[in-house]
């Protein structure tokens, strides 16, 4: 970076004294307008101040945000001394009624704060786009957890299944949602209209759940290919000019590509409940399809790959896996048919320890694999350069997997991950990690 556009950026960063005592002064009316929210008894008037404060709040300047956020925090807290009273109230007196009161305190303001902005026309959308902000600072800002917390809280009731619409995505569907499952897809890239109707075709499906504060808005997309057998490769079902088969004769559904649109709504699922009724209306609507089964990415395994290093410098078998290893950095490594070979032999396995080994607080590192064993998926396959985008050979080396949702065991799957942290994965795939250097006798820990 030349020194003149470094010193713009540092400019453009620095917000002036009198900008950040206006922004502060703003971020102040708004929270005296939550103030009287919450102190508004009357239905029509809190209506009314409801749509005032939302208005207000929306007309803020980003700027504003970090003293807006700061005041939520510092005044639509618990009161510490309160809730300490209760407390020992409680302990004193266990009663239904201590146990009460002590719930009453220990309820953030905000919560109520947040359920009167919401009676605002608009403001459920308002509130999500809140914490959408919030969340891009939040590490910077750890005393924002509270304000975080609250927000999801709210939504995990607001966002419940009882309020979802699931609905099928195709070609007369309005133009308003079609644009935004363009700009939305984040697994598989859209690139314009005719990528967009190839996925819309006879033999492809595409279901959203809406929520009606937000209708014009989906929540969250999957996309499905019908197909004969299980896809081992993405670009096949990426191909605009790959004919358009009958679906009549499909006996398996691939779901290739899951996204979740509203960042505001982070770590609130929808996922799991989508997989299971899509599968259970694709069965009814093509009785053939009896495999119901991802194609997906592993998005963190050339980083642990990465990180792996050490561990396999430690043993005699990994010294060689790192020399061949670097061979990733060469574009187009895997054109190259030897080099793709001993590449294959090296990187299988070791995807696969990644994938029922790698561990983080108990789960598995890879955040596609908590989500499908999770939902109660089978790691089933793992599939060789099964997507060659730049993206796919960046993230994953070109490798996909293939999770099965065997709808019987859907349930006993989800305890045995859940109860027992445990990866229920294919014999295969179990016997295909054993060949990785890092548990053979050489490198076991």
């Amino acid at each position: 970076m030349n020194a003149p556009s470094f010193l713009k950026r540092i400019i453009r960063s620095v917000v002036h004294p009198n900008e950040r005592a206006r922004a502060d002064r703003k971020a102040k009316q708004v929270v005296e307008l939550y103030h009287s929210l919450l102190s508004e008894r009357g239905e029509v008037s809190g209506a009314a101040l409801a749509r005032e404060a939302l208005a207000t709040y929306q007309s803020l300047p980003e700027t504003a945000l970090p003293a807006l956020f700061d005041l939520l925090a510092s005044e639509f807290s618990p009161d510490p001394d309160e809730l300490t009273r209760a407390c020992q109230d409680y302990c004193a007196q266990p009663s239904s009624d201590t146990l009460i009161r002590l719930f009453q305190l220990v309820e953030p303001p905000r919560q109520e704060l947040f359920r009167r902005l919401n009676m605002a026309p608009g403001g459920t959308a308002a509130l999500v786009g809140m914490r959408e902000r919030l969340l891009t600072a939040l590490k910077a800002h750890p005393e924002w957890k509270g304000i975080d917390a609250d927000l999801a809280h709210l939504f995990s009731s607001w966002f419940n299944r009882g309020f979802l619409t699931p609905e099928r995505i195709d070609w007369h569907t309005p133009a308003i949602i079609l644009e935004k499952l363009i700009k939305y897809e984040a697994v598989h890239e859209i690139t314009g209209w005719r990528d967009l109707q190839r996925r819309l075709e006879a033999d492809r499906r595409c279901f959203a759940f809406f929520h009606p504060a937000l209708p014009d808005e989906p929540l969250i997309f999957i996309e499905v290919a019908l197909t004969k057998g299980m896809s081992d490769a993405v670009q096949p079902l990426l191909d605009l000019d790959s004919p358009v088969s009958d679906p009549q004769a499909a006996n398996t559904a691939v779901f290739y590509s899951i996204t979740n649109c509203q960042r505001g709504l982070r770590g609130i699922s929808f996922g799991n409940l989508l997989i299971k009724q899509v599968a259970q209306q694709l069965g009814r609507e093509f009785p053939r399809i009896k495999t119901f089964a991802t194609l997906s990415p592993v998005p963190g395994f050339r980083n642990w790959l990465a990180g792996a290093t050490e561990q396999l410098a430690a043993i005699p078998a990994g010294r060689s896996a790192l020399d061949e290893l670097k061979r990733l950095e060469e574009p187009e490594w895997f054109k190259q048919t030897s080099a793709a070979e001993r590449m294959q032999k090296l990187l299988m396995p070791l995807c696969a320890y990644y994938l029922i080994h790698a561990r983080q607080n108990d789960e598995p590192v890879d955040g596609v694999a908590r989500f499908h064993l999770g939902n109660g998926a089978r790691l089933e396959r793992l599939n060789w350069l099964a997507d060659t985008s730049k993206h796919g050979m960046q993230h994953s080396a070109g490798l996909m997997v293939n999770y099965l949702y065997r709808l019987d065991d859907v349930e006993n799957n989800h305890e045995i991950y859940v109860k027992e942290h445990r990866v229920v994965a294919s014999s295969r795939l179990k016997k295909l990690a054993r060949e990785c250097p890092l548990l053979r006798p050489s490198g076991k820990r």
